[in-house]
């Protein structure tokens, strides 16, 4: 299989590259008010701000729903070893953090997009609807180093703290926080 690179799809740019530690954050179509999507996507290095408006919880918040949560908690683990190494995730109300490393023969799209839409048949078969689930797009950054790699997984398990869901990382039930307690 051969990779991509430095890619866009016309309105973010992706990096994809075999075994390159990626952080990635993927959200439900409808987590951000259309005109606070428009707003920030104007904006220069607009991270911070997107992960505050997430953390804000709009929008459906489908995720929190325990069924849908493991069920995408256990699409992610379930080829972690085979076609990625899973290093960490937080499954928030309206979006997911996910540190992952893919194996010399699958591309980080296509491991996406058959999270998002596995998850998404059957998350709108539980919920008795059909329409979109996610939204099109993800964001990811590579890991450029160690000191990188334990902040990012850091800022991920500590995303329910921060949002203000869970006392401690290792009580949120969605995060890979929990295993490492």
């Amino acid at each position: 299989m051969t990779h991509k690179g430095w890619h866009s799809r016309g309105y973010l740019p992706h990096f994809d590259s075999a075994e390159t530690i990626q952080f990635v954050t993927f959200r439900l179509f409808d987590s951000l008010p259309r005109a606070v999507a428009e707003m920030l996507a104007k904006q220069p290095d607009n991270l911070a701000k997107t992960d505050e408006s997430l953390d804000g919880g709009s929008g459906a918040c489908w995720l929190k729903d325990p069924q849908i949560a493991a069920l995408v908690e256990n699409a992610m683990l379930h080829f972690d070893g085979d076609r990625y190494r899973l290093l960490a995730w937080c499954i928030m109300p309206n979006h997911v953090h996910v540190v992952v490393e893919p194996t010399e023969e699958n591309q980080l799209g296509a491991i996406i997009q058959a999270w998002k839409s596995f998850t998404a048949h059957r998350a709108n078969s539980v919920l008795s609807r059909s329409g979109p689930f996610w939204h099109k797009d993800y964001f990811d950054r590579f890991i450029r180093d160690e000191g990188h790699l334990a902040r990012t997984i850091d800022y991920i398990e500590n995303n329910p703290v921060k949002a203000g869901l869970a006392s401690t990382a290792a009580s949120w039930p969605w995060s890979s926080a929990r295993r490492r307690a």
